[in-house]
């Protein structure tokens, strides 16, 4: 926790790593958003809205800054919502829109709509965006539950998505969520995750699905109806957010000059 809570971007004009969470609806991006705040609470808390419903129940972006601790000072971590992707094709939100939230064009809390895409028109619309106000890394959320049963016109979806994002520079990982419910032992004790072969099969073809490397899925278990945090669950939350920094690391590196090297005595 204390390496998350310290972070702070290489890139001294960025003072946090904004991180863009896509995926279908339902695959549990807003409970990872309330899930890493719940570590830092020291509770379970919902701060991200979470639906249940088919269709998203975000519908605009929004931007959550993960506080530490002590609460006062936000983390070096933004993590921002959007509405969830639609069987096969994207519903309410564009490739254009989305390319555009990473090119920081997209005010916080615009509100997406299937007939309104983003254009220079948009009100709070940022035509000249900083490096501060684009996003540094890409991470796709998919339910492990689920993977046998998405529509085949997603795998089109994302493999639109990581070329088009990987043109524009910015790294990708993934998180597959609900392996609780995929594996009996996991469910149990979550510190089982990486021997699970079930588990292992189905990182693999969340690989399949996404285009990528197995070595960029990370597993994670969101905390839905738990009403007290475990020690193990918070170590995956943060290992997986350990990842998701490192690839934003990766983009200060490839985009910036790093921070001065302080002189002490």
């Amino acid at each position: 926790m204390k390496t998350v809570s310290s972070y702070r971007p290489s890139c001294e004009e960025v003072p946090q790593a904004r991180v863009l969470l896509l995926g279908p609806v339902g695959s549990g991006k807003s409970s990872f958003i309330s899930s890493v705040q719940s570590v830092f609470n020291g509770k379970v808390t919902n701060r991200a809205m979470v639906g249940s419903s088919s269709t998203s129940f975000t519908k605009k972006l929004q931007s959550f800054n993960i506080h530490g601790q002590k609460k006062e000072d936000p983390t070096g971590l933004v993590l921002c919502d959007v509405m969830g992707l639609g069987d096969g094709e994207m519903i309410g939100l564009t490739l254009y829109d989305i390319l555009s939230i990473i090119k920081g064009h997209v005010p916080e809390g615009h509100k997406f709509s299937p007939d309104q895409p983003v254009t220079s028109d948009t009100v709070g619309y940022l035509k000249r965006p900083t490096l501060k106000d684009k996003i540094h890394c890409v991470a796709f959320v998919v339910d492990a539950s689920k993977i046998l049963t998405y529509p085949k016109g997603l795998t089109t979806t994302f493999q639109q998505l990581r070329e088009h994002i990987s043109d524009l520079g910015v790294h990708q990982v993934a998180l597959l969520t609900h392996v609780d419910q995929i594996c009996s032992e996991t469910a149990k004790d979550v510190t089982q995750v990486y021997k699970s072969r079930i588990i292992r099969d189905t990182m693999s073809k969340a690989a399949t699905l996404l285009g990528m490397s197995i070595s960029y899925i990370i597993p994670v278990k969101n905390y839905s109806s738990e009403l007290d945090l475990d020690e193990n669950t918070d170590v995956l939350l943060l290992s997986a957010v350990d990842h998701i920094l490192q690839y934003a690391e990766l983009y200060f590196q490839d985009n910036t000059k790093p921070r001065p090297i302080s002189n002490f005595c």
